[in-house]
């Protein structure tokens, strides 16, 4: 018979990192409180890290974001009018 893996919700994931960011107790403390190893308390703490710049930014990369995707299709239309045209002027025999 294996071992159970527990399955954390998010809001116990963030009251673990919470706890370990405040520093008013050592990791093992925290860790030993909430019935979870210690290399797990870690990971879940670096990946809040990592992630806190992007949840400052996301607006402002999501608004440069729409605009490249704006500016591409525009693009693709501007090319697709261009060779329409092209071919229409072939088609009428116009010349420059």
């Amino acid at each position: 018979m294996g071992i159970q893996r527990r399955t954390h919700p998010p809001a116990f994931k963030k009251q673990v990192v919470l706890e370990l960011l405040k520093g008013e107790k050592t990791r093992n403390e925290i860790c030993s409180q909430f019935g979870i190893h210690p290399a797990l308390a870690d990971k879940w703490k670096v990946l809040v890290l990592s992630e806190m710049d992007r949840l400052f930014t996301d607006g402002i990369d999501h608004e440069r974001r729409r605009d490249k995707e704006l500016i591409e299709e525009l693009y693709k239309q501007v090319g697709k009018l261009q060779t329409q045209l092209e071919w229409l002027k072939k088609k009428m025999g116009y010349t420059d």
